[in-house]
């Protein structure tokens, strides 16, 4: 049937634009992006031991848009400051330092997450100081529209209280600042066991007048990013939930290429939600008081270097003559671990912290795979193993469905007689031809799309695995069975090297790993389980598809390849039993036979 034949076209060809799609930009651009990160890293982490203490900022001032108070700005200049006493970091996640001009978080690693799944390979630094190769930090301060510089900014030397130089889970960190002019600044600093600073800050004004203030924080980047800042799959740059106007985001690319005002963007008054920069598996946000309305904008500039700044100021609040006003911000530095963003979101009640990672719009079926698969692993101790249960309980749920779209197949098979009489007889009138075979259909009770299903929903199934494997960080670097030590990377080996026993390089396109190989065996065996298509265009679909797909599915992450070979391996031992009992016989083995042994056409003249 015509329409059929169109339909199992687009159908195909539409995983092949999908699987292209990873093969020529995904891959290459992963792979691109793990090598110069690896080189930065190490290079920045050089450059941390030996200056850590050497690098700050002094920023100009611009005003807020439509506030009558000002922040920093990314527009600035790197001015030499003498050694600064900075305060230590230690947690069971993070290991750094702060600095203690500006008070600024600009020197932060994580101890638990690698470059690579070498254990000994360096940890992954997120947070930098300015002027370092790929500056990145995070600060807080104050503004008003009288005393500008002398009130707590990113130039301010904040002194310690007491004697405590070592932030710890259970040791914070208190330090003041005296303007000279009646206003004390105390700003006490702590740290959860994950990665969740708070910055408690109160001010005493000792003056004889009210005083006007307004609390900022903001997150910069000051590097030229070398990838585009997302792709279809997953978002990476500036992000927030801004109270009632919901998620906002702005790829590094979009906002770098825009122009004049559009490097600027400016959103209403909100109350409650964050502001940030995500990176694939890292972000970094300032979450200003839930219950305080504040404004806040992405933005950047190129002056003096690429720029990127989120940030947020929070309305003004008035602290009279002999009064102590205080203000409490947080912010979030680490590895965006799903059970940790969610208990934050429900602990410190911020709004909509989960959006930090970006499930896309399938995450109806991507968030509960990703709780599925992970509540296994916490059974069974490998996310392999849990990818293998988790489509078994899949097959399990859809088995209606596929024992409905089986004996459909198996009924088709039993007439397939019959319509091969109904196209000889009606040849050369293809109308009548379609018109019979839809009357007997009917009467068959047999629906032709029937068969298509399972492969349907295959698709919402596959494309959530594989946004899984992509955007999460438990997955990265997970452990499978033998050399497979990353689910959410390819397969390293390749059959063009005897997997591994050869001692060369294979060239990137030609790396076909043993996983690619078995999932595309098993895919043939599955479809060799019908005949192949009388028509010519299904047939070469038919026969070459197994070997498009072990070639491009080559540089999916092998996790998917393990769930798409086990899957295939379950379909295959269900359609048999299925069509068994419905009387259709298996001819597996005489179809490989068929398409393994050839045969000369022979033209029919009459």
């Amino acid at each position: 049937m015509e329409y059929i034949r169109n339909y199992f076209i687009a159908v195909v060809l539409s995983l092949f634009v999908i699987i292209g799609w990873q093969f020529f930009f995904i891959s290459p651009r992963d792979k691109n992006e793990n090598k110069i990160a690896g080189i930065a890293k190490k290079i920045e982490q050089e450059a941390q031991q030996n200056n850590v203490s050497k690098m700050i900022e002094a920023s100009t001032e611009t005003p807020v848009i439509e506030t009558s108070v000002s922040r920093p700005t990314v527009s600035s200049d790197i001015i030499p400051q003498p050694h600064s006493e900075r305060i230590m970091i230690d947690t069971p996640q993070l290991k750094g330092s702060i600095n203690l001009i500006g008070a600024r978080i600009d020197d932060l690693l994580l101890k638990n997450y690698h470059m690579t799944v070498n254990k000994n390979s360096p940890n992954i630094a997120l947070l930098s100081p300015f002027g370092s190769k790929k500056g990145y930090f995070v600060e807080f301060g104050f503004s008003n529209d009288i005393a500008k510089d002398n009130i707590p900014r990113n130039q301010t030397c904040w002194k310690i209280e007491g004697n405590n130089r070592r932030l710890t889970p259970s040791s914070s960190v208190r330090l003041v600042f005296d303007n000279g002019s009646g206003l004390i600044f105390h700003r006490t600093i702590s740290v959860d066991e994950q990665y969740m600073f708070t910055f408690e800050d109160s001010i005493r004004n000792q003056t004889k007048e009210t005083v006007s203030l307004a609390s900022y924080g903001r997150v910069v980047r000051t590097s030229s990013l070398d990838t585009a800042g997302g792709t279809y799959l997953l978002h990476e740059g500036m992000i927030g939930m801004i109270g009632d106007e919901g998620l906002k985001n702005k790829t590094y690319h979009a906002i770098s290429t825009a122009g004049g005002e559009d490097r600027i963007i400016p959103f209403h008054e909100a109350i409650g939600g964050w502001i940030g920069i995500t990176d694939k598996y890292w972000a970094v946000a300032v979450v200003p008081s839930q219950d305080i309305s504040y404004k806040s904008r992405f933005s950047y500039d190129d002056t003096r270097g690429a720029h990127y700044q989120s940030d947020f100021i929070s309305k003004v609040f008035f602290v009279p003559p002999g009064v102590t006003k205080s203000i409490t911000n947080r912010v979030f530095a680490g590895a965006k671990q799903v059970d940790v963003i969610n208990s934050y979101e429900k602990r410190l009640n911020i709004k909509q912290f989960g959006l930090l990672i970006d499930w896309g719009w399938l995450s109806f079926i991507t968030k509960p795979m990703f709780m599925l698969i992970d509540w296994l692993y916490r059974v069974v101790g490998n996310f392999g193993v849990a990818i293998l249960l988790v489509t078994v309980i899949l097959k399990v749920i859809l088995f209606p469905l596929a024992n409905k779209s089986y004996k459909s197949m198996a009924r088709m098979k039993n007439i397939h007689p019959m319509l091969t009489e109904i196209r000889k007889k009606y040849e050369n009138d293809k109308i009548k031809q379609q018109q019979a075979i839809m009357e007997l259909y009917r009467q068959e009770k047999i629906n032709p799309l029937a068969g298509c299903w399972p492969m349907i929903i295959q698709f919402p199934i596959f494309f959530a695995l594989y946004k899984v494997l992509y955007i999460t960080i438990e997955m990265r670097h997970a452990p499978f069975f033998g050399w497979i030590q990353d689910l959410a990377s390819p397969d390293p080996t390749s059959f063009f090297n005897l997997f591994g026993l050869l001692a060369y390089d294979v060239p990137h396109f030609l790396m076909i790993g043993f996983w690619p190989i078995i999932m595309g065996i098993t895919m043939f065996l599955q479809m060799r389980m019908n005949p192949t298509p009388p028509d010519p265009t299904q047939a070469m679909i038919f026969n070459w598809m197994p070997l498009i797909f072990t070639w491009m599915l080559a540089n999916f992450p092998v996790g998917l390849v393990i769930y798409w070979t086990w899957n295939n391996t379950l379909s295959i031992i269900q359609q048999a039993v299925i069509m068994k009992r419905q009387g259709a016989k298996i001819k597996l083995f005489d179809n490989l036979k068929a398409f393994f042994i050839y045969k000369p056409r022979t033209h029919d003249k009459s």
